[in-house]
């Protein structure tokens, strides 16, 4: 398989496939700590040789100091002075410039040879940004090397103009120095899954790199069942009834919120799955886990929690169009996230999705069929029947298998019609919970969070949104979560609650803890037991109570 050939050793790499190539690393140097543990990381993975980049903008200081010459003070402006001062700095940039320029050299180098890595030196006039473009289109490198911010970091700053212009650019991988002093393989290595052939890429770079430094690999994928909710019900606010029916809203509506709630979190699920085979294929474990909420926060908070020491993502991801410079969940995890970054441009296409395209055909009909998908959707629903497919071995499909697939895909199975009703139909809310999120002066995002609130209610069964609906999402609104008075669980009853299956322990335990608060108790034992469990029964299954 394409992998086993990529990570092998001894086989060489074809430009812009993956994994990337660690042969040739190009530098860019500055003598800033963000620069300087940008060189340390790339000796520790490369294994040719390292090129060090400096650029020195000598024309640029020579207009400006000509510009100046008019506003200097009164004793220099007497002719012989300025003849002077115009040959001292020009001195100052013929050599004085060239001089700092060997000196970052001179101490990358001695990082090098430490590390016994071949290193050569660049040192072109011009622009940092411009000449580091000019130097990466060349093809002479596989990977720039860079830090977050230079000399002229400032408190509070994230990305410096430098590195913001150069990202935003390249054509080739990037990997971002975000932290002075931390390296690769302080923590586990985070690869941003969605499906995208980039972000496959970028898998399988971390997989080489974790084999190289002996690093775990997690692999997160992100989705946001929340956004949809909050636009649909937005948008019935602005539609009058007879816009509704040329819209068909209602029928959208069902069709996308079915979809989003179960059908989106079965494709992510699937993306970790490939991902999972593809490292497997490698000879590699990796840890997998499918996170809920917008993109770039449940990654940047993955990160946090296992104590990330590298992010790898795709430039741009699964929905970029032609033209697209860098994707909005990358740039903003690029600013966000503390560990470092490497922003990824080789792609992979996995076996299976190659087989799809190649052997799978589609009937007029189906096509049609899943071509009335809404558009933001219908690459997911298509995606999904697809693998469908795959997993049964069939290479033609049909509207009936489309149905099919459909039907697993969207979650319930009641009556359309009520479950369009019900989704407008507004939930009660507890009265602590509005008291936490009447905190929210910004009364649009008062707005949005209060719907985000309602969403997650409704995926829990729920009738009432309380407490542990909204606290998810008050970090959104910068405010901390309003504390709660704690419970006291007896230890008979704790050890009940461990017998739980893990997979729905957590949501129990919750159920429990509401149903105490209601009670107006502070302690969880035998008293309440049968009826709290009995209650956490129905609030799971509050259909037919199994």
């Amino acid at each position: 398989m394409v992998v086993n050939l990529a990570i092998d050793e001894g086989m060489e790499n074809t430009a812009g496939t993956a994994p990337v190539a660690l042969k040739r690393i190009l530098v860019a140097l500055d003598q800033s700590d963000y620069a300087n543990n940008a060189m340390k990381q790339a000796t520790r993975l490369c294994d040719g040789q390292i090129t060090g980049i400096h650029a020195y903008a000598a024309r640029l200081h020579d207009r400006r100091f000509k510009q100046m010459e008019g506003g200097l003070p009164e004793r220099y402006q007497r002719e012989s002075e300025m003849e002077h001062q115009r040959e001292v700095h020009e001195d100052l940039i013929g050599m004085g410039l060239g001089l700092i320029s060997d000196s970052y050299h001179d101490a990358a180098e001695a990082v090098a040879k430490k590390a016994d890595v071949p290193f050569q030196r660049l040192s072109p006039e011009g622009k940092n940004y411009a000449c580091l473009l000019e130097e990466m289109r060349k093809r002479d490198h596989d990977v720039l090397f860079i830090g977050a911010l230079g000399l002229g970091a400032v408190a509070g700053s994230t990305i410096g103009t430098v590195c913001e212009r150069v990202v935003r650019r390249a054509d080739m991988d990037v990997f971002v120095a975000k932290d002075r002093r931390l390296n690769i393989g302080d923590g586990p290595l985070v690869v941003g899954m969605d499906g995208s052939p980039k972000s496959f890429g970028a898998l399988l770079t971390a997989i080489d790199i974790g084999k190289r430094l002996n690093v775990p690999v997690h692999v997160v994928a992100a989705y946001d069942p929340f956004y949809h909710y909050v636009a649909f019900n937005k948008i019935s606010t602005v539609l009058d009834e007879e816009a509704g029916k040329v819209f068909r809203f209602k029928e959208q509506e069902e069709l996308h919120e079915e979809l989003i709630d179960d059908g989106i979190a079965k494709i992510y699920q699937a993306h970790l799955n490939v991902a999972q085979t593809v490292a497997k294929d490698a000879d590699v474990d990796v840890v997998c886990e499918l996170v809920a909420g917008k993109p770039y926060q449940a990654i940047r908070k993955y990160t946090e929690k296992v104590g990330a020491s590298l992010l790898l993502l795709g430039k741009t991801g699964v929905h970029a169009d032609e033209g697209l410079d860098i994707g909005g969940n990358t740039e903003n995890l690029l600013r966000m996230v503390s560990c470092h970054v490497w922003i990824g441009q080789v792609e992979h296409f996995p076996p299976s999705d190659v087989v799809a395209e190649e052997t799978i055909m589609w009937s007029d009909e189906a096509s049609e069929m899943i071509n009335r998908a809404p558009e933001f959707v219908r690459g997911i629903a298509r995606t999904g029947v697809i693998r469908e497919a795959q997993k049964q071995g069939h290479t033609f499909i049909t509207t009936r298998f489309v149905e099919t697939v459909m039907s697993k895909m969207m979650p319930g199975g009641g009556n359309p019609a009520d479950a369009v009703q019900q989704s407008f139909e507004r939930l009660d809310w507890a009265d602590d919970a509005r008291a936490m999120l009447d905190r929210i002066a910004d009364e649009s995002v008062r707005e949005n969070i209060g719907l985000r609130a309602e969403k997650s209610a409704r995926r829990d069964a729920a009738s009432v949104v309380t407490c542990d609906h909204v606290e998810p999402f008050m970090a959104e609104a910068a405010l901390e979560p309003a504390k709660r008075d704690d419970l006291v669980w007896r230890a008979a009853t704790l050890a009940r609650l461990q017998r739980v299956p893990e997979a729905f322990r957590d949501q129990v335990k919750t159920s429990i803890e509401n149903f105490a608060r209601e009670k107006g108790l502070s302690e969880i034992g035998a008293e309440i037991e049968e009826e709290a469990f009995a209650m956490a029964r129905m609030a799971m299954c509050p259909v037919d109570g199994k």
